[in-house]
């Protein structure tokens, strides 16, 4: 069975920004099947819509099943893991500017707080998340202005066993930023489906 891709991009985001189409391309050079879909109402993700079109996308999960997410698409990936049965198993995720706690809560607008709180709510299940992958790689920046370094960074690596690549001045990974390609991603999921 051929290895197959989703890569999930941010709020507000699209698939043909930042990293994303690089990151496709690449893998479709190896062999990979890569979707890179639109999600719904990507202005406002709320969470009940995501996970449910990921886990239509997705079908039935296997070891050769790998998951990219940015930013709030790292959020989408976790939800939907959450949700699989006992049983069902992807081969890993790669997490790229993934967050539990964002920073600037207090300043943010009351739109972007229902949205946020609707994807930290209720709590993760980290154990049952691991459960359904093999593997785990979080990608962080030194300079990231919406993601706390080190709080993020500690859950990920203690509560899912992630394997943790921190990038210098990077920023959110946007093409902002400068990020338009992004080869610790590619080589993470290389690394990952080779394992």
């Amino acid at each position: 069975m051929k290895k197959r891709v989703f890569i999930i991009h941010g709020w507000d985001g699209r698939p043909d920004q930042h990293w994303l189409p690089w990151l496709k391309s690449e893998l479709e050079s190896k062999g990979f099947l890569v979707e890179a879909p639109q999600m719904p109402e990507a202005e406002h993700p709320r969470k009940s819509a995501w996970v449910s079109y990921l886990a239509r996308l997705v079908g039935e999960p296997s070891q050769d099943t790998y998951l990219v997410g940015h930013s709030i698409g790292c959020k989408a990936v976790l939800r939907y893991l959450e949700t699989l049965e006992e049983g069902g198993k992807i081969g890993g995720a790669v997490l790229v500017a993934g967050w539990v706690t964002l920073t600037n809560m207090s300043e943010r607008t009351p739109e972007e707080t229902e949205v946020i709180n609707d994807w930290i709510n209720p709590p993760f299940d980290f154990a049952k998340i691991r459960s359904h992958a093999g593997n785990f790689t979080a990608i962080f920046s030194d300079d990231d202005p919406e993601v706390p370094l080190e709080e993020n960074k500690e859950t990920y690596e203690k509560k899912l066993g992630a394997k943790i690549i921190l990038e210098h001045n990077k920023g959110h990974f946007t093409a902002d930023d400068g990020v338009v390609e992004l080869p610790s991603a590619l080589e993470a999921l290389l690394e990952i489906s080779q394992s």
